[in-house]
């Protein structure tokens, strides 16, 4: 390697990835007091701000829709919504809010995607999540009613599921095989979640298995932690990657 190389490196290592390479972040828990993201109005519209001061031009917000625990329906996520973007007029926010939803994999998302009962983000990307403790037992089941009932299955953060980080070839293999996209949390790459987290997540990059990513951004603090890390080598690997943030 040469020296103008070696420059090169250590000088790009200081440079900060533009997130306006990504222009759109698909899930984050922006709608006040329905989950476990913002609680306030007054927290929501400081997320908005750094979100803009960050370079997206829009966020997906995709609040939790779990059965026992935040039982919100689209009529709730849609009437905060509204709420939002009125925030949004009234401050003349220069940031274009939409809204879907973060399904858990439970006993009642099977049904709730065969009535079409479900909220979409993009062309029908429906985002998902699974259980941190054990694999799930539907999932087929439920990427094949998706599917054929005109969805794009989307499953959120992959590479923090701790029951894939030693198989994660094969699963990724067969999940695209049958139409899944995968979306990766930005701050695992930073360690957030920790060091397997973001072990999987730069295999992920590497392999280029992820098709979008997400702040996941549930409080002020996860954009401040994203901000601090953006000089990491693998944010600057997302440009070499094909992800669909950039066309919605």
């Amino acid at each position: 390697m040469g020296i103008l190389d070696t420059l090169f490196r250590i000088n790009k290592s200081k440079v900060a990835y533009d997130l306006s390479d990504l222009g759109v972040d698909v899930h984050s828990h922006l709608i006040p007091g329905i989950d476990d993201g913002a609680q306030t109005k007054d927290q929501t519209l400081g997320m908005l701000l750094k979100f803009k001061e960050l370079g997206y031009k829009k966020v997906i917000t995709t609040p939790h829709i779990i059965s026992d625990l935040y039982r919100n329906t689209p009529e709730i996520i849609l009437a905060g919504w509204k709420e939002v973007l009125a925030m949004v007029n009234e401050h003349q926010l220069d940031i274009e809010v939409e809204v879907a939803a973060e399904y858990f994999l439970d006993e009642f998302l099977l049904e709730k995607v065969l009535k079409k009962e479900v909220l979409s983000f993009g062309e029908n990307n429906v985002l998902f999540e699974l259980s941190f403790s054990s694999p799930p037992n539907q999932l087929a089941e439920l990427v094949f009613a998706m599917k054929t009932n005109g969805y794009v299955p989307v499953l959120a953060h992959f590479e923090r599921y701790p029951y894939y980080f030693s198989n994660a070839e094969e699963v990724i293999t067969d999940l695209r095989m049958k139409g899944v996209k995968l979306q990766l949390n930005l701050n695992s790459l930073t360690g957030h979640y920790g060091p397997q987290v973001r072990k999987q997540a730069e295999l992920m990059i590497d392999n280029g298995w992820v098709d979008l990513v997400g702040s996941d951004c549930h409080r002020i603090d996860h954009l401040n932690l994203l901000e601090r890390n953006l000089t990491l080598n693998y944010f600057h690997k997302l440009k070499e990657l094909h992800l669909m943030n950039r066309q919605l």
